[in-house]
């Protein structure tokens, strides 16, 4: 196998750290945030607008920091996991070799998106130690809770007065996940809705033919949600009028994701 690289090193001591959804370990991963500030030498701030939820900030100062500045940013939590379906431990991020003496990282957050933070940090890493100066100040902006929608992280941080002061010109956010080694820039954003239909209705039992219930209520808008999925992905999957392939910022992506109902099991 390959030999690691202190880069690799690196992130993978980020990945250890367990910021997992729903009790994140934002302490361990802004102590980890600090040192990477300290070894590269990049101011350091913290920013709490909900306790336990730190906004972290990493600034390298531009020699012209009167012009609106570069945000680079990235969120520290990452999705739950099942690890009875892992091949290994998620938070292990062990090293797995590949065909051509290579290797991969199995972790969660490895592509989403803690990779992208660590390039953000390797990066700067390499442009100071080469001596480059920029115009330009830059911030790394790491943000808390983007998985369960960023009410407490990214929302209040935007709408505060040091969000204000960084006079931000240009961003940069999360992306797609890239096979190669090239990294696709995009210059807009899918917007999630998220959608919640209740119906009420008439108890039901397996024992009788019950009228007007809640899930026969909701079978209709089920199945109206259902055909525009359809409908969506075969436009998904249509060629352009030129040839070209189209992509899923070309369409509405739909799921039925959550469906609950019933209060006893027996019936």
């Amino acid at each position: 196998m390959a030999e690691i690289q202190p880069s690799v090193q690196r992130f993978i001591e980020y990945l250890r750290i367990k910021t997992v959804q729903p009790a994140p370990d934002y302490g361990s991963c802004t102590r980890f945030l600090e040192g990477q500030a300290r070894e590269i030498g990049l101011g350091f701030q913290t920013h709490e607008y909900v306790a336990g939820k730190p906004v972290v900030v990493l600034t390298w100062s531009g020699t012209s920091p009167e012009e609106p500045s570069i945000i680079l940013n990235s969120h520290t939590d990452v999705v739950p996991v099942f690890e009875e379906f892992w091949t290994h431990p998620p938070f292990e991020a062990a090293r797995v070799a590949t065909g051509d003496g290579d290797f991969r990282i199995i972790a969660r957050g490895s592509q989403d998106m803690k990779i992208v933070g660590h390039c953000y940090l390797e990066a700067v890493r390499r442009l100071r130690s080469s001596g480059v100066r920029l115009r330009r100040t830059l911030h790394l902006v790491y943000v808390p809770d983007e998985e369960i929608g960023g009410e407490d992280g990214m929302a209040r941080f935007v709408e505060s007065a040091e969000f204000a002061r960084l006079n931000a010109g240009f961003a940069l956010d999360e992306g797609m996940a890239n096979p190669g080694d090239a990294v696709r820039v995009f210059y807009g954003e899918r917007a999630p809705c998220w959608v919640r239909f209740v119906a009420h209705g008439n108890t039901g039992h397996g024992s009788q033919f019950i009228e007007n219930t809640a899930a026969e209520k909701l079978l209709p808008i089920v199945n109206w949600a259902m055909d525009f999925r359809r409908q969506q992905l075969e436009t998904l999957r249509t060629p352009k009028d030129d040839g070209s392939a189209r992509t899923l910022g070309d369409v509405t992506s739909a799921n039925l994701t959550v469906l609950a109902a019933g209060v006893q099991h027996n019936v």
